[in-house]
């Protein structure tokens, strides 16, 4: 016994070095057609639909993948979710690369259109790594660094497509269409085996795998200093969740927020080079610091808004801004009132997204790891949703849509105040505690949640 516990590799900043590089890598997707949007359209001749699909392509599988994949980590620990999610974006990039080799420009027509989907939803497979991420970091760190370590992650890796969106132009005129994506795709494969060289499971999936009881393995892991450990019932606590009608109030406040934080993403370069008549490289950059990376600082300074005023009022207040930036856009025909727009958006979205994590554990306690599920899941599938919508409006309006297509941002912000309003007038009906199944307990994966989302 004494020699498998000498022999457990890693520690906790190992683990968080190593969960925090592979959801950069991954995450990056989210950018992967916004930037080049322009390159594509032209070239195949797509309709606003189908440009709106292409970039939202890689949030499919992105945000369902989310679900399973999280709750696979407590029974395998995190590395080989996290391999394999990585591997399958590796494959889509690998793909998506080899085409462009062979066939671009004049060979790729709209009849490849779904093969360059399909690599999209592969190289997509990424954007998951985030629910594969919170659990593994989570497993290696006391209760008392939680805090600190969560932040570092997802702060850090959440940065991604803000870079990606910012960097891809630049590349795009020094090394052509074909040529960026190559360096993508090196940087994803090398991102890849660095990942696998340095990351470890947690001290107690260890154990397990080396044939120890699970009694055993947690009480060397203990010793070790891991204090969370898996339940075995995420499966039930994502049940009991979904039978709660608040669940389904923060899946459409998240998907409001992030969902529609990642189709922005996605659409706003295409939006500034097609409206504004700007470069390539202009539209990166606002797109990446006018919006991606600026929400994504807001979103932790809006954890300590939720902190001070509720999660509800915070809420509120944040889809207001949404809502003022939707208003914005849709009337800016000129620069710089569409840039107010765009940073109204970004800073409502930012701390909107942290004002409604700080809900889940206040509105659904008796399932707060399921509830995380759906809402991480499901929300994030607004990133799929709305650039084909968005497209929509271009199809059917012309240049004009671009603009008028974000009345879609304010029916979403308007109906998320009056969500986050129901929840303030009502907020103690469901929000009780009550009575666990047999078997079912708040502590493991659902108490690491708990201190993610608080």
């Amino acid at each position: 016994m004494g020699k498998d516990d000498l022999s457990m590799k890693g520690d906790p900043r190992t683990g968080l070095a190593a969960a925090t590089l592979g959801f950069f890598v991954g995450f990056a997707a989210v950018a992967l057609y916004g930037p080049a949007a322009k390159n594509f359209k032209e070239v195949m001749e797509l309709s606003g639909v189908m440009l709106g699909l292409l970039v939202a392509a890689p949030q499919l599988s992105g945000s369902l993948l989310r679900i399973p994949f999280g709750a696979w980590v407590d029974k395998e620990g995190g590395r080989k979710p996290f391999l394999l999610l990585l591997g399958l974006s590796v494959a889509g990039m690998a793909g998506l690369t080899a085409l462009l080799y062979l066939y671009y420009p004049e060979g790729l027509t709209r009849e490849m259109y779904p093969l360059i989907l399909l690599f999209g939803m592969l190289s997509g497979c990424g954007v998951a790594t985030f629910s594969v991420g919170i659990p593994q970091t989570a497993y290696w760190f006391p209760q008392s660094r939680q805090g600190w370590a969560l932040a570092v992650y997802a702060g850090l890796g959440n940065t991604a497509p803000g870079f990606f969106t910012l960097l891809l132009p630049f590349a795009l005129v020094a090394l052509g269409l074909t040529g960026a994506y190559s360096a993508w795709l090196l940087f994803l494969l090398l991102g890849t085996i660095l990942y696998a060289l340095i990351a470890r499971d947690a001290y107690f999936f260890q154990l397990v795998k080396k044939g120890i009881s699970e009694k055993k393995a947690e009480s060397i892991a203990r010793i070790r200093g891991q204090e969370l450990f898996p339940t075995g019932n995420t499966v039930e606590a994502l049940k009991i969740s979904a039978r709660i009608s608040r669940t389904w109030v923060l899946v459409a406040l998240y998907f409001t927020s992030f969902g529609g934080f990642l189709a922005l993403i996605a659409w706003l370069p295409t939006y500034w080079i097609s409206y504004h008549g700007l470069e390539a490289r202009e539209a990166g950059i606002l797109t990446a610091v006018g919006f991606a990376l600026l929400a994504s600082f807001v979103r932790i300074y809006g954890g300590h808004l939720s902190d001070r005023f509720g999660g509800e009022k915070t809420a509120m207040a944040s889809f207001g801004l949404i809502l003022a930036g939707a208003v914005s856009l849709i009337l800016a025909e000129s620069f710089y009132p569409a840039l107010l727009g765009e940073v109204l958006i970004g800073v409502g979205m930012g701390t909107a997204n942290a004002a409604v994590f700080k809900l889940v554990p206040r509105y659904v306690p008796e399932a707060v790891g399921g509830a995380s599920g759906w809402v991480g899941g499901l929300g994030a599938f607004g990133g799929f949703v709305l650039p084909p919508t968005l497209g929509f409006f271009v199809d059917a309006l012309g240049m004009k849509g671009y603009a008028t297509g974000f009345v879609v941002y304010v029916a979403l912000a308007l109906t998320a105040i009056y969500l986050s309003y129901s929840l303030l007038r009502h907020p103690a009906a469901e929000a009780k505690p009550k009575p666990l199944p047999a078997g079912l307990t708040p502590s493991g994966r659902v108490r690491m949640e708990v201190v993610y989302l608080g």
